[in-house]
């Protein structure tokens, strides 16, 4: 069983850790750097980064980080994507950890990027916290309610940068359009559709099969139970599906809430903003359940704010990453770094194309949102996307989930967090969580 760390930072030696088995077997090269003051790093220092998760979305980071965001330490319950990078990479000479837990406790850095499966999002954040360190953490945030909101108050006690990777916060096209509603562009908002998402398949009993080569499955499942291996339930990025239906472990409600959150993170964000919601949420959720006959995890959802304002989980096609907002005035439609208007004559002075060039290229290109974090760790200010805005943005998202599983209309109170005289649906605000990988609690 691993503890909880605590606040002083515990040192074991190489020889230790390996003979403990908490250590990748190859050779570790850890950074040279001392630990600057706790208010960080200088405006001309390197920032000493560690990744934690190297798929598709850590190799993209790493990519599209700035000069002044030093990667030095990674750290993946599978060895041969930490292999792969380092094999590309070989002047950087990376330190090599299995278990994000001994990383952060052992490894001299300032800040730390999560892109790990949604499950283990929380715990590596908070630890992170806990150690003194800045936080880039992947969205969706959480992968409950309770949990998020645990997240908000260890990144405020321990005084921490925390950007959430919804960067269509520091897109210019995004900004715009949400600034543009928010300040009566369109007039009064009383409704907005956006894209009904799918969510994630309960466990179903799968096939044991071996578990490959360099793969710490007990750490993978984490906090969540302790299932026979079966390659479903976590490949995304090694071997294609063509015709599969299950696709990994996005797919599944131990890990994530599938596309509900994934996709649906970046959509809700831009609701909340547009809206100025940034510290609320509804306080109605029904699950459109009349006439649906479809899956229950894909059943479309309606919500609504204290003002009126209507939010639908609906639309067949829908935008990605962003919504239809109906207004007195006109309408408009947000997405990934654009906007439209009808009329189109609504806006009269619209950013220059250029500031959405810069967004353009090969994958989901992060560099300005890293580069808006970087700057945050060195004055201290707040980022573009802020851990209270991720956590509120995903809760909505939790909250659609919530409703399908429990099929009638509820109340919720964004306040307290909680479904009032609800037993039912107040007991998934949270889940249990494996004996050993408690989260950490605030010292």
């Amino acid at each position: 069983m691993m503890p909880s760390l605590p606040t002083s930072r515990r040192r074991l030696s190489r020889r230790e850790a390996l003979r403990a088995g908490l250590v990748a077997a190859t050779p570790l090269v850890l950074p040279s750097r001392v630990f600057g003051d706790q208010d960080g790093p200088g405006s001309n220092e390197r920032v000493h980064i560690g990744v934690i998760g190297v798929g598709i979305r850590g190799r993209s980071l790493i990519a599209d980080m700035p000069g002044d965001g030093y990667v030095t330490t990674l750290c993946d319950c599978y060895m041969p994507r930490v292999e792969r990078v380092q094999k590309a990479r070989p002047e950087s000479r990376y330190a090599a950890y299995v278990d994000y837990r001994r990383m952060i406790d052992q490894t001299k850095l300032d800040a730390v990027i999560i892109t790990t499966p949604d499950h283990h999002h929380i715990q590596a954040a908070m630890l992170a916290c806990q150690a003194g360190l800045d936080v880039y953490c992947e969205k969706p945030l959480s992968l409950t309610i309770a949990e998020g909101r645990r997240l908000v108050e260890a990144v405020r006690h321990h005084g921490r940068v925390l950007q959430v990777g919804s960067q269509q916060r520091s897109m210019e096209m995004d900004r715009f359009a949400c600034k543009f509603v928010r300040e009566g562009g369109i007039g009064k908002v009383s409704k907005v559709e956006v894209k009904n998402w799918p969510g994630p398949l309960r466990y179903k009993r799968l096939p044991n099969e071996p578990i490959p080569r360099g793969m710490h499955w007990d750490l993978f499942c984490g906090p969540r139970p302790l299932r026979p291996y079966n390659w479903r339930l976590w490949q995304k990025d090694e071997r294609h599906w063509q015709g599969v239906r299950w696709r990994g472990w996005d797919m599944w409600r131990d890990y994530s809430g599938h596309l509900t959150t994934n996709h649906g993170a970046h959509a809700i964000d831009m609701v909340q903003w547009a809206l100025g919601k940034d510290g609320t949420g509804p306080v109605e959720v029904e699950a459109l359940t009349d006439g649906y006959e479809g899956e229950s995890r894909a059943c479309p959802v309606a919500m609504k704010y204290a003002d009126g304002t209507e939010l639908y989980v609906t639309h067949p096609k829908g935008f990605y990453a962003g919504g239809y907002f109906h207004g007195e005035g006109g309408d408009m439609k947000i997405s990934r770094n654009g906007f439209a208007t009808f009329p189109p004559n609504l806006v009269t002075d619209r950013p220059d194309p250029s500031a959405a060039a810069i967004w353009e290229g090969k994958g989901i290109v992060a560099r300005p949102h890293l580069r808006n974090w970087l700057d945050c760790i060195k004055t201290r200010g707040e980022p573009n996307a802020p851990v209270e805005v991720g956590h509120r943005s995903i809760t909505i998202c939790h909250l659609a989930g919530i409703a399908r599983e429990v099929p009638r209309k509820l109340r919720w109170d964004p306040m307290a967090e909680t479904f009032p005289d609800d037993k039912e649906a107040s007991a998934l605000v949270d889940r249990p969580r494996r004996r050993g990988w408690e989260l950490p609690e605030l010292t």
